[in-house]
C-alpha cells in the first residue's frame, strides 16, 4: 500500500507502455490510432498522459529469487494481457518479466517483453531512477552526460522533433554544475563503450553514482529537480544562499518522450518494436562508489 501511495519515492519505477509524456489522450501504432479512456483513471491527469499506468502494479508474481556466490537476484513477472484495464489502454497482448540482480557492485535492472500481439508492438519503455548524495551540499554536485544530442522542447516539456549538438545546450556535458541549470531533457546519439554501454553521472565530493545504458535503451532523460519528481526546464538560476535538497535522475528510456506519436508525424526514425511472437530485452546498471 505505501509503494503503491508513493511509487514516485521508491525503487525504480518502471514507466511503461510509454515513457514520459504523450501529447494526447491517444496514441499511434503500425499507422492506427488508439485513443486511451481517461475513466478509468490510470494514463494521467488531464490532457497530458504521463509515464504509462503499470507503476503501481499490483499483479506482478515472483517467479524467482535466489543467491550465489557472487550475486542475489529476482525475477518478477506481469501478464499484462490478463488484465482488462491495460488491455483497454494499450490492446497489445505481452508479458513483462523483470530481474533485479545484485552483482559486482552494481544493481542491474534487466527487461524482457515478450509479445503475444498477432501485430508489430511497439516499445517506448522506460525508468525512473533518481538520486541523492549525502557528502555534500547539492550546490557542489555534477552531472556528466556522455551524449551528442539534445532535443529541443515545447514550453509542455515535449520535443518539437528538432535537435541540436548536445554543446549547443551544454558546453560542457562532462561537468555540469547542478545548482546552474534545471533539466528535463531528452539526450540521444549516446556515447558508448566497448560493450555498447553509455554513462551518466552524478558526482559529490566522494561518492558517484553510474548509471550505465545498454545499446537498446537508446535514450536518456536528465532531471535535476529541486525536490524529488519535480517536473522543470532547463534554466540558469543563481546559486542558493543555503544548500538545496533535491534529485537529480537519469532516465533510461528505448525512445525519446512522444515517441509513439512522433512517430506517426514523421519526426522520429528510431522506434523500436517487436514482431509478433517475438521479444525485446535489455539492462541498465546502477553502480555507487565511495558511499
Amino acid at each position: 500500500m505505501t509503494f503503491a501511495a508513493n511509487w514516485d519515492s521508491n525503487g525504480v519505477p518502471l514507466l511503461w507502455p510509454y515513457a514520459n509524456r504523450l501529447d494526447e489522450q491517444a496514441f499511434y501504432a503500425n499507422g492506427q490510432k488508439y485513443s486511451f479512456d481517461p475513466g478509468l483513471g490510470n494514463t494521467g491527469r488531464g490532457a497530458i498522459p504521463i509515464h504509462g499506468f503499470v507503476t503501481g502494479a499490483d499483479a506482478w508474481k515472483v517467479v524467482d529469487a535466489k543467491a550465489d556466490a557472487g550475486s542475489a537476484w529476482v525475477t518478477m513477472k506481469l501478464d499484462f494481457f490478463r488484465i482488462p484495464r491495460y488491455m483497454k489502454q494499450f490492446p497489445f497482448a505481452h508479458t513483462l518479466t523483470m530481474t533485479y540482480r545484485v552483482q559486482d557492485g552494481a544493481l542491474e535492472v534487466h527487461t524482457r517483453i515478450d509479445s503475444l500481439s498477432d501485430e508489430r508492438m511497439p516499445i517506448a519503455i522506460g525508468f525512473h531512477p533518481h538520486f541523492q548524495l549525502t557528502d555534500s551540499p547539492r550546490e557542489d554536485w555534477r552531472i556528466a552526460i556522455g551524449a551528442k544530442t539534445h532535443w529541443k522542447l515545447e514550453p509542455s516539456k515535449l520535443p518539437t522533433g528538432e535537435t541540436e549538438p548536445i554543446t549547443q545546450f551544454l558546453p560542457d556535458p562532462k561537468h555540469v554544475l547542478v545548482k546552474d541549470v534545471m533539466l528535463d531533457d531528452i539526450f540521444t546519439d549516446l556515447e558508448r563503450d566497448e560493450r555498447g554501454r553509455a554513462t551518466l553521472s552524478l558526482i559529490g565530493k566522494a561518492q558517484q553514482v553510474d548509471v550505465l545504458i545498454g545499446p537498446k535503451f537508446r535514450t536518456a532523460l536528465s532531471n535535476t529537480s529541486e525536490q524529488p519528481h519535480s517536473r522543470r526546464r532547463a534554466r540558469p538560476e543563481p546559486a542558493p544562499a543555503v544548500p538545496m535538497r533535491g534529485s537529480v535522475a537519469f532516465e533510461p528510456m528505448a525512445a525519446i518522450t512522444n515517441a509513439l506519436n512522433l512517430t506517426q508525424k514523421g519526426l522520429y526514425k528510431e522506434l523500436q518494436s517487436i514482431e509478433p511472437g517475438g521479444s525485446w530485452e535489455e539492462s541498465f546498471w546502477i553502480r555507487p562508489h565511495g558511499f
